[in-house]
This record gives structure tokens, sequence and C-alpha cells, in this order.
């Protein structure tokens, strides 16, 4: 069994001393990435419930070997110590309580600052499970713990009412919280004991507070609120900490009695801010929120420069030991490497992206998902983009723009990626976005085709087709077997036939210049056409009219017969391989799967199920459907549904009794498909496979790949993990360190270029008037005047004579 599709921005990531390594908290497991290719090179697996933080055991000194030790926390209750670089677990400690967050400030200590214990003391911040009679109970404590003894301190430092998360200070010497409009700081003991009291101060604000971050040298502390304001406090706990200084009489910007020289406050993003962190050096402060732009601020005079354009809100931004690099985690579950200063984007570790949840009245139409045979699967993102992914590796292959549009999340959602579909052997693409009417004026729904041109699924596109069913939208795309050919309906009542107008290339293999046309059209008594499919061998196209089925010969566009009614509208249609039988799934409140023997004009079997997906195997009879469970199965007792919402079912089309099933969680919005296996090099089952592995894709993109005929325990592998090879890695010093090699200069050939170029004035300027990044554009008042300008022609003025 391979399981995929986890977040990896569920936390912050880690560098390792000499950043080349980055540890990525991805569930239940760390995944270890080369920060010089991006690929993944390791993983820590020991964990049984998900992963909260990653702490590596810095090095003592920069002479020092360079270690290769961490500290990970998770929900299951335990605290592991790891030597990565092998990688084996060293030490398991049992806390049995969930941990939200750890810091470990005594690793970050020097010598110089404070004596070191003999123990090593972890903070962490737990889930208390102890069920409370308190109206409103705390379940948030934040408590010590000894990890070489492997014993937890038995006074609570704080109780909150959820598990909050820890922020140490890059020196050790103290961590913090935010509770609401609170801000509360410790300071960590000089030295460590079980019974060590540490003491605190409270900061106040007049909103609830976001992010908080600790200056590395200072006795500084900034912080993010959710109006997109940074409060900056320099001299806290000079007071309570023992180090008094004289203050101004009024404390500017200080509220109340906080224990702070002064406050001061920063204001660019427009909402809530989710970064806030510190440069190594402490000379700038980095923020980010959702707006996606990465702000660089001078901390002595407050200028700004900008990262923009990230297209995702930002979650965390990470230094690494190395001053030339550092990490930004983003919500669309992507982690870019910057080159530093420069704010460069290196590389970029994508994982599956999050799902799109397109309006209410669109729900019905969208398709979410798009499989090929070699387990590649195409979704749609938030941004309008077609990421393809591959199951088999958990690893983005590249990226499709259906629509070119920058992150901007305030606005409203005006285009709608609807439909996206795959051939089976992912060489061609369909998709289908609609622009939703501004004040019921001006819709449109438009049908692109993507061909692919390379083996790496590079798709281009190749035509646009607007308004392919005139007013009315697209229901169903799919793409006929071994022939270059598609199939799209519509409830406008007619489904149409495309062909790509090059027919000198075999099967789907096309150049990236060749078109689509349509080749016929079809009908049947003026019903909504809902769903399409075509046969093993693309001899016969299916087209579901509402309620009934209908057979056609696709070259001769002839209908050859017509399958009884369902007792609902059919919005699913799946031929069971090489067999005589068709399977539909309806939709409505008498939701049924049917079974329907083609060659008897009869339905063999059926079931009153609420089917979310269906997928056949190509080589066999079987089929299998993902359906929801209903409400009062999922509320009801049952341990074998406890915290499931669907079920998965094997069938084998000659029998209606399931050959297996499988209770799954968060089935709304899934999807289900047979895939090859055999381009994973170590086959999950000994001998040669007649059938292909069944991929699971649940409602919030995370998966798994299993083979639905084995009868034996199912044992979990992990993704292929490939090593890069030694020379992608060349350590750079020097200029190149900063930044990169120089290009190799010919000076004849320079000279030559030179001469050719010829400087015209650009006879469209309209079209770069408004490029450039959005918080550098000028006021709209003024673009107004030169955009107008622009698109009036300048003739020579007349003069008359006297």
């Amino acid at each position: 069994m391979i399981r995929g599709g986890r977040s990896y921005v569920s936390t912050s990531p880690a560098f390792s001393n000499d950043a080349k390594r980055l540890l990525v908290c991805t569930g239940s497991t760390v995944s270890i990435f080369s920060t010089l290719t991006g690929l993944q090179v390791a993983s820590l697996d020991g964990h049984t419930a998900l992963v909260t933080s990653v702490i590596v055991v810095p090095a003592s000194s920069p002479g020092s070997r360079i270690l290769c030790y961490c500290w990970t926390s998770s929900l299951d209750g335990t605290i592991c110590y790891w030597d990565f670089s092998v990688p084996e677990m060293i030490k398991k400690i049992d806390v049995h309580l969930p941990i939200f967050s750890m810091v470990i400030p005594t690793l970050l200590k020097t010598p110089a600052d404070s004596e070191r214990s003999s123990d090593l003391y972890a903070y962490i911040s737990a889930q208390n499970i102890n069920k409370s009679e308190r109206p409103k109970p705390l379940i948030g404590q934040l408590r010590k713990f000894n990890l070489t003894k492997s014993f937890i301190g038995g006074i609570t430092l704080k109780e909150t009412q959820r598990p909050e998360i820890i922020t140490v200070c890059p020196s050790g010497r103290f961590f913090g919280i935010l509770s609401k409009n609170k801000l509360i700081i410790w300071k960590v003991p000089d030295k460590e004991s079980d019974q060590a009291i540490l003491k605190k101060i409270v900061l106040h604000h007049t909103k609830k507070f976001s992010v908080l971050a600790f200056h590395p040298s200072q006795r500084l502390v900034a912080a993010g609120d959710v109006t997109g304001r940074i409060l900056i406090w320099r001299g806290f706990g000079n007071k309570t900490f023992g180090k008094p200084m004289k203050y101004d009489e009024d404390n500017p910007g200080v509220r109340g009695d906080d224990d702070a020289e002064s406050c001061s406050t920063w204001h660019w993003h427009p909402t809530d801010i989710n970064v806030i962190s510190f440069s190594s050096d402490g000379a700038y402060l980095y923020s980010g929120g959702t707006e996606g732009v990465l702000v660089v601020w001078q901390l002595d005079t407050g200028k700004k420069k900008f990262l923009p354009r990230i297209g995702s809100p930002l979650l965390y931004f990470v230094d690494s030991p190395d001053p030339t690099l550092a990490s930004i985690s983003c919500a669309d579950n992507q982690i870019l490497l910057l080159k530093m200063p420069y704010l460069g984007i290196m590389k970029s570790i994508s994982g599956i992206k999050l799902p799109f949840y397109a309006p209410e009245a669109f729900k019905v139409m969208c398709a979410g998902y798009a499989f090929d045979r070699a387990g590649v699967v195409a979704l749609r993102t938030e941004d309008f983009h077609i990421q393809i992914y591959s199951l088999l590796n958990d690893r983005e292959i590249s990226e499709v723009v259906v629509c070119e549009r920058n992150h901007q999340p305030a606005d409203e959602i005006t285009v709608v990626v609807t439909l996206v579909t795959l051939s089976q052997d992912g060489s061609v693409m369909s998709t289908v976005e609609v622009r939703l009417p501004e004040e019921d004026i001006g819709g449109l729904t438009c049908l692109k085709f993507w061909t692919s041109t390379s083996q790496n699924n590079q798709f281009e596109l190749s035509t646009v087709i607007y308004e392919p069913h005139r007013d009315s939208h697209v229901s169903s795309v799919a793409f006929r077997p071994n022939r270059p050919m598609a199939v799209t309906t519509s409830e406008s009542c007619d489904f149409k036939l495309w062909v790509c107008n090059d027919g000198t290339h075999r099967k789907n293999e096309l150049k990236p210049s060749s078109g689509w046309v349509c080749y016929a059209v079809g009908s049947y008594k003026r019903r909504p056409l809902t769903a399409a499919a075509f046969s093993g061998d693309g001899s016969v196209l299916a087209v579901a009219a509402d309620t009934a089925i209908t057979l056609w010969d696709p070259d001769r566009n002839e209908l050859v017969g017509v399958l009884g009614n369902t007792l609902g509208p059919i919005k699913a249609l799946s031929f069971i391989g090489q067999s005589e039988y068709i399977v539909a799934a309806s939709g409505g409140p008498k939701s049924q799967l049917s079974v329907w023997n083609m060659s008897q004009f009869t339905i063999s079997w059926s079931y009153m199920l609420q089917v979310e997906a269906v997928a056949s195997d190509q080589n066999s009879s079987t089929f299998a459907v993902l359906a929801l469970l209903p409400k009062s199965v999922i509320q009801s007792k049952e341990t074998t549904f406890v915290g499931r919402d669907g079920i998965i079912l094997l069938f084998d089309v000659k029998q209606p009794q399931p050959v297996a099933s499988w209770s799954v969680t968060k089935a709304e919005g899934g999807g289900l498909a047979f895939v090859e296996a055999n381009q994973l090099e170590d086959d999950i089952s000994p001998g040669t496979r007649k059938h292909g592995l069944l991929a699971f894709i649940n409602g919030q993109h995370e998966y798994v790949l299993f083979d639905p005929f084995n009868d034996q325990e199912l044992v979990e592998h992990s993704v292929l993990v490939r090593k890069s090879p030694a020379a992608e890695e060349t350590v750079y010093a020097g200029y190149a360190s900063l930044y990169g090699e120089l290009p190799e200069f010919d000076w004849k050939k320079n000279q030559k270029a030179a001469s050719e170029v010829v400087i015209m004035p650009s006879e469209r300027p309209w079209e770069t008037i408004f490029s450039g990044s959005s918080h550098t554009l000028p006021p709209l008042t003024k673009l107004c005047g030169a955009f107008l300008e622009a698109l009036l022609q300048k003739r020579p003025a007349a003069v008359e004579k006297s």
C-alpha cells in the first residue's frame, strides 16, 4: 500500500546544520529533501499520528563536526530522537499526551549564556485528555518535560482554551505563546532543573494576535495581529527579568503597566499576518500573510522591499545556517527555497495542491480529478491551474495555467474550471472553464484541448473553442481509446464528437500545432445529456440521456441501441473492461448504482447507493465504486464506521455481492481509478500482476494505492526515494555561493547579436501600462489618463494660415 498527498506545510520545516537538507513534517513522517535538487532523499518513520514539530540539534561551534540529529514530537503523545543521516531512531519517549508544539531552549544556549544542566528539558504544548467539569474546560496545557529522565514536571506553566504554538528565542533565553490579545513570555532559567521557577511577563494589545518572533540578539519581540499590523516591543522584561533600565516617563506605545521600554507599530498588510521572522543577523524583519507577498523590513529605518506574486498565502519563513538560503511555506502545499538576500526563487518542493471549492451553483457539474493508466492524476487548484501529479512517486510533474490571473484573496470568484479530463495514455488533456456573468451579463463557456509534447507531461495549448454547446455548460468530456477523438455532452440536449485535424499521426501522438474540430453532432429525443464513455476498444460510445443510456457508433455517428431507464438522472458511465456490461451511477433523491447487459439490453442488478466515483479495470471484469454512507449509518454506534463517511466496494460484474469493501474518511469529493503498477521497481506483490492497483483520493487530496485483490494483510510501502547524483550537489564557494556561476562570455557572438538588435518604440503601449507588482503601481486616477491617451490616434495639428 502506498500513501501520499500529505501536507508539507502543517508545521514549520527545519534546515540541517550544513543547509543541504530540509526536514519537512508530512503527516506521521518527516520527509528529508535536498535543498540543491528539491528531491526527497530519505524519511523518518516512527510516529503513528501527525508530526507537529522537528528540531535539529545545532552544532556546538562553527568548526565542529556537522551534527545530523533531531527531535520530533507528535499527536500520538511521543517524542523521538533521530540520527537523520542514516536515518534511524535512537530514542522514543512516551508523554501520554497529544503534543501540538515543542521547543528545547537548552539546545540553543551556548556555554557563555548560562551554565548547562546535566539534563535536557523541553517545553511542550499538549492537550489535557482528562475531562473537566468546568463550563468551558481549558484543554491546552504548557508543561515542562525532562527528556533525559523521561519525566514531565508537576507544575503547569499555563492553561489555555486550546493548545497554543510555542515560539522560542534563537538564543534560547525566552519563549512565548499567544493568547487572544495577550503575548505571554517566559524567561528560561540560567540553570535548568525540575523545580526551577520561570518568570513571565504579559504584553497587551487591542486586537487578536496571530504570530510572534524574537530578535536573535536584542531583547526585542515582534508580533502580528489579524488586522495586518506589526507591533515591536523593545526592552521587554527589563524590570521582571532582572535587568533594570531607565524608562521614559510615558514608555511610548506601551499599554498600561506592560514591562517594555517602547512599542512601535508598522502597517502594510491588509489582512491578518501569518509570517513574522527576524534575519539571522537581526537587521531585517520578514512578514507575510494572505495576500501572498513577502515583505522585508529594515529594522532601523522601517524601509521595505518585496517579493510579490507568490500566488498563495504565506505560512512560515525559515532562515538556514547558510545566510544565502531560506525557505517559505505556502498555503498551497508548496515550499519555496530562496536565494538570499536577493529573494530569488531557486527551487520549489511541491506537494499535491489543496482542493478547489467551487460555488454552490457549479458543484454538480464539477469533476475534480482525471487519471491516466500510468498513475498520473490531473486536478484543479484554486489559482485556475491544473496540477499534473504522479501518484506512484508522490511528486508534482508539471502545472498547467488554464486562466492567467494574479492571486487576489479578497476578490470574488469570476472563473471556474469545471472539468478536467485525460486520455488513457496521458498525452491529451481537455479543460472546461466557465466565466461567471456579472449582473446576468457576459457569461462564457470555454473548451480547451492540451497536448503533451514530452515524456514529462508538459502540456501546451492546442485548441480553444468558445461556447462549444451554444449557451449551455459542458456536462462531461470523454476521450476515445487509441484514437484522437473526444466527445462532449451538455444539458442543451446534444453531444459533439471532436477529432484532431492532423490525421497523419498514430493514436494520440499529436503535434503541438494540431487543432481539434467538430466531427459530428447527435441528440436523443431532446433530452439533456449528462455523461458519456467509450468502450475499451473505442468501438461503442455510450451517452446518458437523462435516465436512459444510448449506444452509438462513433465512426458513423449512428444510434445502435437504447438501454432502459434508471431511477434518477445519470451522472457517470463506465464500461467494464472488455465485457458486455456497462455500469451507471445516477443521482437525485433516488440515487442508484446499476449494471446493464448491452447484448440483452436489460439490467443485471442494482443497488440504492449515493455513488461518488466509479472505476473499472480494463483487464478484467471487476469494477469499484466509492459511495457515501447514509447519515443513519454514520450516526449509529456501529464500530466499523466510527469516524468514516464513505465506503469502497469492489464488484465482479457477474455477481451483485461485493468481492471486498473498505470504509474510508473524507469520501465526499473523492475519486477512484485503476492504475498500472509496472512502473514501480519494487512491486508490491511478487510475480506478474494481471490487474492494476486501485487508487483512492479523498476530498482533501490525500490518497492511497493498494492491491484490491490481495487477500493477505496490506503492507504499507513508502514512496520510492531516488537519491540525486553527487554531481548535482556541487558545493559553491566565494562569489559563486552568493551570485551563482558566471555565464560563459563569447565577445564575438555578443557583439554580433548587439549589432542586429533594433530598438523600436512599442506600437501597443497599453499592454505594458498595467504590468508590474500590484503594490508598486500608481493610483488608478493616474493610470486612466495614460491608458486612454494610448488608445487615441495622434495626428499633427492643422495650422491655419493668416
